[in-house]
């Protein structure tokens, strides 16, 4: 199966909250939405002790905000279903993807009920080459996202990794970014978050993500997934996918990542990019010179299980145009195998006997 869908709630929907997202994704006939999460700011206070010492985080309601972690002598506890105790401090975030974490678990339930994937992009400048305090900001970042995605009950966290710098050797820097992912993972299972975590190949020659580190990434790593954005890797190549063997030859790459059926996640968008292969800019997909067609007839071979999230500034009408691409393409594959099938066994085309 493969699924469509917009990189963040659709341009279209009238209301801007996730659940109006979710349902004019369904409306709209798609069935996968990326999540874009910003680096919202996080902060710390004590609870009410009125209405929030002996609850939950799943328990407090809207006017508590986006409550997601309990800070407890230093140390975060992440376990939603532990009690708030007076003492405590309550970690939130000043904007969230919900009012509050409680509404999370309905949102996710109503996610599965309409069929649209969920899946979610953390903020786009990451840092994890380093160990200064915006590394421990990214990292805490990566956390909440996990948490987040995992009481939506979808299927991918996203993200880059981080720069290169002038002012840090680039060994380092890919130690550095390895180690700290190491230990994400780590954490990852411990909290038994059931979300895939995605490294995404990146669009600039100064940013951590070609395709050989990300693949060689997820090697050493166990428990990370490669995440495979067209537009980023036709820019860093300098417009290497223009055939259907081009795209066909690099899906099937990433596709023996994808354990037990899963989805090998996608984006795709029209792009510019410089002459040192560097992307400047996503453009609709009928005016990049990354084109979908070649892309759909290779799905149409392969028929890989693949969702396809639209980054295109024209979000979900560019998703639902290459879906109909796609359908259209297919179309004329089953027709042209059912003629050349008939031809083989003697029967007209028309499907007649051939006799009066």
């Amino acid at each position: 199966m493969i699924r469509y869908g917009p990189a963040g709630i659709p341009l279209s929907c009238k209301g801007r909250t996730l659940k109006d997202g979710i349902e004019d994704v369904h409306n709209l006939t798609l069935n996968a939405l990326e999540i874009q999460m910003v680096r919202p700011k996080t902060l710390v206070r004590a609870p009410d002790e009125d209405n929030e010492v002996g609850k939950t985080i799943r328990e407090l309601t809207a006017d508590a905000g986006f409550v997601i972690g309990i800070d407890r002598d230093g140390d975060v506890l992440y376990n939603q279903d532990e009690i708030i105790d007076a003492e405590d401090n309550l970690v939130y975030l000043e904007s969230g993807v919900a009012p509050c974490f409680g509404d999370l678990a309905g949102l996710g339930n109503m996610a599965q009920r309409l069929d649209v994937s969920l899946s979610l992009h953390t903020p786009y400048y990451m840092d994890l080459g380093s160990d200064d305090d915006l590394t421990a900001d990214c990292m805490a970042s990566l956390q909440h996202a996990g948490i987040i995605l995992n009481e939506l009950r979808g299927d991918i966290v996203v993200t880059n990794v981080g720069l290169y710098t002038a002012s840090r050797d680039r060994t380092d820097t890919d130690v550095s970014i390895k180690e700290n992912l190491k230990g994400l993972v780590k954490w990852w299972k411990k909290d038994k978050l059931t979300p895939r975590l995605g490294i995404e190949v990146t669009g600039q020659q100064d940013v951590y993500g070609s395709l050989e580190q990300v693949l060689d990434l997820c090697d050493a790593v166990k428990g990370l997934t490669p995440v495979l954005n067209f537009p980023h890797y036709f820019s860093r190549t300098k417009g290497s996918l223009e055939t259907s063997s081009d795209f066909a030859d690099l899906i099937q790459q990433f596709q023996p990542y994808c354990k037990d059926n899963a989805s090998l996640y996608t984006s795709f968008s029209g792009v510019e990019y410089d002459q040192d292969g560097n992307e400047r800019r996503l453009t609709p997909i009928k005016k990049g010179d990354l084109k979908f067609e070649p892309l759909a007839e290779a799905l149409c071979e392969l028929k890989p299980e693949m969702t396809i999230i639209s980054s295109s500034p024209l979000l979900e009408h560019d998703a639902m145009y290459m879906q109909i691409i796609t359908e259209r393409i297919l179309s004329k594959h089953v027709a042209k195998d059912l003629k050349e099938r008939k031809k083989a066994e003697g029967t007209p085309a028309d499907g007649s006997t051939g006799g009066e």
